[in-house]
């Protein structure tokens, strides 16, 4: 396929659409979800983390959504079903992603609590936008 074909046919309202339901189901799963395990995880105390640069830090993670939420749709394809967007997308973060950030752990030597909470959510993320993805099709 021409990536110009490709560019033509991407739905980019969906990427967005997607991109903003893992911003906010990202807010939920380390919000109320597992903010307390998340801290404890990397040491943080919630002072710690008030004096942090909040807009430049969710501004960055909804453009970095965007890519991800992007490239799915791109391996996607325009013809991508429900069912088949949300089995790549878990796909996509069960055997990606995951792997990956425990790779990552591993040879920082994280604890194993931190690796579920952060590679569960690419797993939920990853899922939610592969079916946000699909139903715009």
């Amino acid at each position: 396929m021409e990536m110009g074909a490709a560019f033509a046919g991407l739905n980019w309202i969906a990427v967005v659409a997607a991109a903003a339901a893992a911003f906010f189901a990202g807010a939920i799963w380390y919000g109320p979800l597992f903010a307390k395990a998340w801290m404890a995880g990397f040491g943080f105390k919630e002072e710690e983390l008030e004096g942090r640069h909040h807009g430049k830090i969710f501004g960055l993670t909804f453009v970095l959504n965007l890519v991800m939420a992007w490239n799915l749709a791109m391996f996607l394809g325009p013809e991508a079903d429900l069912m088949f967007g949300v089995m790549a997308g878990f796909f996509t973060g069960f055997g990606f992603v995951a792997p990956l950030i425990g790779v990552f752990y591993l040879f920082e030597g994280r604890c194993l609590k931190l690796f579920f909470v952060n590679a569960g959510f690419a797993v939920v993320s990853f899922t939610l936008m592969g079916a946000v993805v699909a139903a715009f099709n």
